[in-house]
């Protein structure tokens, strides 16, 4: 994208300076994820980094070296970026120890996750209109599947009556409608919407796609549900500069991506939303929280994934992690992925 930005600029301005000659600012940190190659290895994401791009050397580097959201507490702050630089103690077998603070305690998998909803959304069988539970607070998992068992887990114990919106499906080749119909139903790629959602007035949900930048509807944007029709969702946007405002949510149609290699290519109608009690990590970039509880029911990927789940607290006091003991290793799991928590 960088790359073709550049050709743009160059085209537009008709010369071949960089960026056309005109300011470009760029921001991020490389402590966090790397960008994701379907199907590459690790070599693949650290070739698609912007380190690996040929203008790395033109340009000037300007660091900033102050966690400004958990400046609040020093030690949590300097424990981040021993984690984000890969310079906390580890143990040989390149496992990590967590401070007992900041872990429950695991017993059985349902009343340890119990726990950590009691934590991370205190009394929500009794929640109110007040928002102000949710909006602020989420649980960070690693992957969709977990993502998903959460959140019809706490859908449930949310007050209010259930409304569930079922999607259309249709084969890209109207002939084989009839013959796929049930699997496609079965079918949630990422790169749509959930067939069958289930929401409550009240409820956290997250856009899934840019919708109308100028109205704050972005791909992530946290909102609240506030009244349903059978094809519009009034919402209100809960975080950021359009924080309040109401709007409306329509179903939208969006085919699967190629990408996914999907056995029948098909296309979907429904609203471009889902819960958003939990999310994964990766989804978490640029959100800042007042709560976060992390379930790791699997080892995180990298230091990173970590580095950015722990990084959206403010503190030591607005994090709990609930981590799965891992199972035995069988002698035919040739599985290459670290585990970095104790």
């Amino acid at each position: 994208m960088l790359e073709v930005f550049d050709l743009l600029l160059k085209d537009l301005m008709n010369t071949n300076v960089l960026f056309g000659g005109k300011v470009v600012v760029l921001g991020g940190d490389f402590r966090q994820t790397l960008p994701v190659v379907r199907n590459g290895k690790k070599e693949d994401f650290i070739n698609e980094s912007l380190l690996y791009y040929r203008i790395w050397y033109e340009l000037e580097k300007l660091k900033l070296s102050e966690n400004m959201r958990a400046k609040i507490d020093p030690p949590f702050c300097d424990y981040l970026m021993r984690i984000g630089n890969g310079q906390e103690q580890a143990s040989s077998t390149n496992k990590i120890k967590f401070y007992d603070s900041l872990v429950i305690p695991f017993t059985t998998e349902r009343e340890s996750l119990d726990k950590l909803f009691t934590v991370t959304y205190p009394n929500l069988n009794s929640f109110n209109s007040n928002t102000f539970c949710t909006n602020s607070r989420v649980i960070l998992t690693t992957k969709n599947d977990f993502v998903n068992e959460i959140n019809d887990m706490l859908i449930d114990q949310f007050p209010g009556i259930l409304r569930t919106f079922i999607g259309i499906d249709e084969t890209t080749e109207l002939n084989n409608q009839t013959q796929f119909e049930d699997l496609l139903h079965s079918l949630n790629p990422p790169s749509l919407h959930p067939y069958k959602l289930s929401l409550k007035e009240n409820c956290p949900i997250m856009l899934l796609r840019n919708l109308n930048s100028y109205e704050g509807l972005c791909n992530g944007t946290r909102l609240t549900c506030c009244d349903f029709k059978t094809h519009v969702i009034s919402v209100k946007i809960s975080t950021g500069n359009f924080k309040n405002t109401h709007v409306s949510i329509p179903r939208i149609l969006l085919l699967s991506s190629r990408d996914e290699k999907m056995l029948v290519p098909f296309k979907r109608i429904q609203f471009p939303i889902r819960l958003c009690f939990a999310m994964t990590i990766n989804k978490a970039h640029d959100q800042t929280l007042d709560f976060v509880g992390i379930y790791l029911w699997e080892p995180v990927f990298l230091h990173d994934q970590l580095y950015v789940a722990l990084l959206k607290a403010k503190s030591s006091n607005c994090v709990k992690l609930l981590i799965r003991p891992p199972a035995p290793i069988s002698d035919d799991d040739h599985s290459t992925c670290n585990i970095v928590y104790d």
